[in-house]
């Protein structure tokens, strides 16, 4: 975007000269041409600034990517539900078409999942032939993990573990990208601890606002959270998991209610939390906003109609009116369908961002 540059130097101009008589010059004493052209070297090798007179630094990869936006000013593409795909396992409803790679890999930066504890099943082991022999750990389940194979829970398993390494394996691979995690969290502290020890590389890269001073002076830019390497947010539905740099969603967030009902036409952007309006101002500090924007039951072609003209216009009209900002997070179903109008969550997360 910018870049360092001295300060410049001018060049000597010419004046006319009355024609000379005759085109050669005595010996020994050069054109004056050839004088300019010896200054201009000279000055080239000069420094072109003083001692002491500072220039602007060239920008960094991590600000030519991000500028000078704080992480409160910047929008990410969420997909709700995010483990529920046809690519990580064999569930038979879903809410996204492509793996968590996958999601991550076509620019989403904002992953919804669910937390249950598996205690390991020796009778589902031998009924499943074998298919089903998992030990005890947190994985990424839609209700009770042992009730219905493909609808609360799918084969193979999903772990909380795996799923957050692809994550961090992610960042790695994109040194200049932020990833946040949303947990809808049905485990203790303990479990999620001895989950989460698991996944290498993750202490490295968390960003803990409640140790960096975010609730006095404000969000960090995005731009420094990458230099300093700190590029992983973790947030649970659940409270007292801060110990493992999982922070309470209520402390750091607003979010609308989750649901467009069965018809899609609840379009009211009302807060989630009846104490925590989505306006809410606290002094030197200002909540990520999470919007959902999802029905009660997903399908491909209810989410091609809302997630186009009507995504777009929500946002204008009724969520960043409500919340007086733009949303940092905005949540969907299948997040590649569209309606046709040239807008999609992508796009319209772009626009948000000023592109």
């Amino acid at each position: 975007m910018d870049s360092s540059s001295g300060t410049p130097t001018a060049s000597p101009g010419s004046r006319e000269r009355p024609r000379s008589r005759s085109r050669l010059r005595p010996f020994g004493r050069p054109g004056r041409g050839l004088l300019f052209v010896v200054l201009a070297l000279l000055a080239a090798l000069v420094p072109s600034t003083l001692p002491g007179t500072a220039t602007a630094a060239p920008l960094t990869a991590a600000e030519q990517r991000w500028g000078n936006d704080r992480l409160d000013q910047v929008t990410s593409l969420t997909t709700h539900n995010s483990f529920t795909n046809y690519e990580d396992s064999r569930w038979s409803s879903v809410n996204q078409s492509e793996s968590v790679r996958g999601q991550l890999d076509r620019g989403v930066r904002g992953l919804m999942l669910d937390t249950h504890w598996y205690e390991h099943s020796t009778g589902l082991c031998i009924i499943s032939f074998g298919s089903d022999c998992y030990p005890s750990d947190v994985y990424l389940c839609h209700g009770d993990c042992k009730a219905f194979a493909g609808v609360t829970y799918a084969l193979p398993r999903q772990s909380l573990a795996g799923t957050m390494q692809t994550v961090v394996d992610f960042l790695k691979a994109n040194p200049l990208e932020v990833v946040t995690v949303f947990l809808e969290d049905y485990v203790d502290t303990d479990r999620l601890r001895r989950s989460l020890e698991q996944v290498r590389g993750l202490p490295d890269l968390l960003f803990r606002p409640d140790t960096a001073g975010v609730r006095n002076n404000g969000w960090p830019r995005v731009a420094d959270m990458v230099t300093a390497d700190k590029r992983l947010l973790l947030f649970s539905d659940k409270p007292g998991k801060e110990g493992l740099g999982v922070m309470y969603d209520r402390d750091w967030t607003v979010q609308n209610y989750w649901s467009l009902g069965d018809l899609g036409n609840d379009l009211a952007c009302t807060s989630r939390w009846s104490d925590i309006p989505l306006n809410r101002t606290e002094p030197g500090f200002r909540r990520l906003f999470a919007m959902s924007h999802f029905r009660n039951v997903p399908t491909i072609g209810t989410a091609a109609l809302d997630n186009g003209t009507k995504l777009r216009n929500r946002i204008a009209q009724q969520c960043a009116t409500a919340a007086g900002r733009n949303p940092n997070f905005v949540a969907v179903d299948f997040h590649r369908q569209s309606d046709g109008s040239g807008h999609s969550p992508a796009s319209i997360v772009g626009e948000l961002n000023g592109g």
